[in-house]
Order: structure tokens, then C-alpha cells, then sequence
């Protein structure tokens, strides 16, 4: 029995004992996931106030754009984590909290890596035109980390790492680990849908092909830097997110058709790339992760999954605030979140994380597998 614990390695044996179903998890992306990595830049792009994370641990704002648990943060429970990946920006990020993987996300990126740095002025663009007001404070505004930033501190992760457990270790918690990607929302929603420069240039369909080949580069770009295990986030339906409808929809409540038919047709692309990129690597584990199907579900059927409003997110009017916009001084904030689809108008709350996690969850339970 000796023998047969010497010859697992170290971290595996390590998240046995903790009752982990995996040694660690590396996230990337943009807000959905982001648990605050833009705490500290000068940027809008940020919820480290409330109300956000009012319905969080000890009632306090993270970082996270939500009222509550991100369906990362339930995923992370349900295979057997104990404390959530820290945000690799923040002061947990250091010593034995580095072994259960870390948060690279950052609000406002995306596979087309000019979104992080173009999203600054083109956010206040959006904001000004809908409201008339904050056009002013661009001025003032930085970078959020875009994708190939996000690699680059993993890559700076991992030296952390082997500095603690060493080369042999890191390997097999990297090998072993899970590394989850949630991206591509903000490069249609805050950049191209309102950036003249690219949709005077490119028609969607093009656009998502630059789009697919970014992220082709970012997993082959994992895979060299040791990750086998890997899951990825689908588009969501774009055209009914709140803000999205108030921008685009022409006075309508109703969910934009041609924003779903966009992200229906990257989703098909992302779906194809991936198996291609399995029969190119074989050891590779890559997982495409559906959150259209069931957040649209969510949203059409809005009365079977407990939910009382579906057009109207919680935050404000519920129209198009997030970020700045949702803060403690919007008037009309609801005060029961868990009867929304969206706490704000671009992220679903914890309750509706909650069913998005159990549906993501099932669909990469192969990522636990041997």
C-alpha cells in the first residue's frame, strides 16, 4: 500500500485527502467568471462595490458580477473545493491557496484581444448614447487583462507554483487540473456590435472566424504549457440579454434574433474547432460546455425554473445597468434577486447560476475521468 501511495503523485494524493475530485482549476475569460481581477485597475469594468455581492458570503462585494456564487463558484463546491479559486490579482493568490488553481479572468475580454483595450472607450460610447451621461470619464480609464495577458500570468502562475512544490508536482497539478474558458460575449456585445472600425469591415460570420482562430492559438497554447483537461463555454443567446435588447431591439421586448442566430453560428464553429483540435492532440481532454441551451431555456421557460421576471434584470431599472451603472444608489433595485434571471443586465444571478453550474457540470463531467 506504501508503495502503491508512493508512485501517485504528490498533488493528486493531496486532493484525494481533501476529497477533491481534482487537484486544481484554472480559469480564463471575461466577467461571467472574473471574481476580481479588475479590482485594482482604473477601469468601469469593475463590481467590487455594492450591491453586487450582497448575497455573498459576510454580504460583501468580491469582484464577482453577481448578487451571489458565480456557476464557477458551484462548480468549484460540487468537485469537492473547499475555498474558490482566488483571483490571481488579489493578496490570496499566494502560497498554499496557489495549489487549488487560480483565477486569471478579467471583465470586458475576449478571444480578439483588442476588446480589452478598445472596450475602455467604447463602453463609455455605449453608456453616453443610451444615457447621456459618463461620456466624460474615459479620460481617466486603463486596460482590463486580455486573454493573452491572462496566459502570460499563468505562465507566471506556473513558476509560482514550482517555487512551492516543484517541477514534478506543478506538472501534475496542471496535467491534472481543470482549465475552464468563458469568452467571446464581449467581443460581439462591447466591441464589434458597436464598433464602427470592425462591422463597417467584417460581417459576423467573418468575425467569428477571427474569433475561433484566437482561440484555436489559446488551447494550443494550454496544451504547451501542460493543461490536458479543458472546458469551454459556448456564446450564451446574446439578443436576450437585457441590455442587449434595450440597445438592439428596437423598442421590443423580445430577445434580438440576429444576435442568438450570431452566437448560434460561432457556437456551431467553436463546436467543430474543438474536434479538430482533439484529433490534432491526442492527449488532449476538450470539452465544449452549452450555456445557450440552457440559459435560453431559462429565460423562454422562465416559470418552470421559478423565475418571475426574465426581460428586466434585478439591479436598477434592470435595462441596461451593470458595473458603475449598478450600484447603491439605482433606484428600482429589486430586493429578492433569487426571482431574476439577471442580476444585472448583463449577468445572471446566483439562482440562475445555480442551474446554469448543474448543466455545465454534467456536460464536463468527462473532464473529472481518468
Amino acid at each position: 500500500m506504501k508503495f502503491v501511495a508512493l508512485l501517485i503523485p504528490f498533488a493528486i494524493l493531496l486532493s484525494m485527502v481533501k476529497g477533491q475530485l481534482v487537484p486544481a482549476m484554472f480559469i480564463f475569460g471575461d466577467s461571467i467568471v472574473d471574481v476580481g481581477n479588475n479590482n485594482d485597475l482604473v477601469t468601469l469594468v469593475k463590481a467590487n462595490f455594492p450591491p453586487y455581492g450582497r448575497d455573498f458570503a459576510h454580504h460583501e462585494p468580491t469582484g464577482r458580477f453577481c448578487n451571489g456564487k458565480l456557476a464557477i463558484d458551484i462548480i468549484a463546491e460540487g468537485l469537492g473545493f473547499t475555498d474558490h479559486q482566488p483571483a490571481y490579482m488579489s493578496d490570496k493568490a499566494n502560497g498554499e491557496m496557489l495549489l487549488i488553481g487560480v483565477n486569471f479572468a478579467s471583465a470586458a475580454s475576449g478571444y480578439y484581444n483588442a476588446t480589452a483595450i478598445l472596450y475602455v472607450s467604447q463602453k463609455v460610447v455605449f453608456i453616453s448614447l443610451c444615457t447621456f451621461k459618463y461620456s466624460f470619464i474615459y479620460l481617466f480609464l486603463q486596460n482590463t487583462f486580455s486573454l493573452s495577458q491572462q496566459l502570460e500570468n499563468y505562465k507566471d502562475y506556473k513558476n509560482k507554483l514550482t517555487a512551492i512544490t516543484g517541477k514534478s508536482n506543478t506538472s501534475s497539478i496542471i496535467s491534472n487540473g481543470i482549465h475552464l474558458i468563458s469568452s467571446g460575449s464581449s467581443d460581439f456585445l462591447q466591441n464589434y456590435y458597436i464598433n464602427p472600425l470592425l462591422f463597417t469591415s467584417y460581417t459576423p460570420n467573418m468575425f467569428s472566424d477571427i474569433l475561433i482562430e484566437s482561440y484555436d492559438n489559446f488551447i494550443q497554447n494550454l496544451y504547451e504549457l501542460g493543461a490536458r483537461r479543458i472546458g469551454v463555454t459556448t456564446l450564451p443567446p446574446l439578443g436576450c440579454l437585457p441590455a442587449a435588447i434595450t440597445a438592439f431591439g428596437h423598442g421590443s421586448n423580445q430577445c434580438v434574433a440576429r444576435l442568438n442566430n450570431n452566437a448560434i453560428s460561432f457556437n456551431n464553429k467553436l463546436n467543430h474547432r474543438s474536434q479538430r483540435l482533439k484529433r490534432r492532440f491526442s492527449k488532449l481532454k476538450l470539452v465544449v460546455l452549452d450555456i445557450y441551451s440552457p440559459l435560453y431555456t431559462i429565460i423562454t421557460k422562465p416559470d418552470e425554473n421559478g423565475f418571475a421576471e426574465v426581460r428586466r434584470a434585478c439591479c436598477g431599472t434592470g435595462l441596461l445597468e451593470t458595473s458603475i451603472l449598478c450600484n447603491q444608489h439605482s433606484i428600482g433595485t429589486c430586493s429578492n434577486a433569487s426571482q431574476y434571471v439577471f442580476w444585472d443586465s448583463f449577468h445572471p444571478t446566483e439562482a440562475a447560476n445555480k442551474i446554469l453550474a448543474t448543466n455545465l457540470s454534467n456536460s464536463g463531467s468527462s473532464l473529472i475521468q481518468p
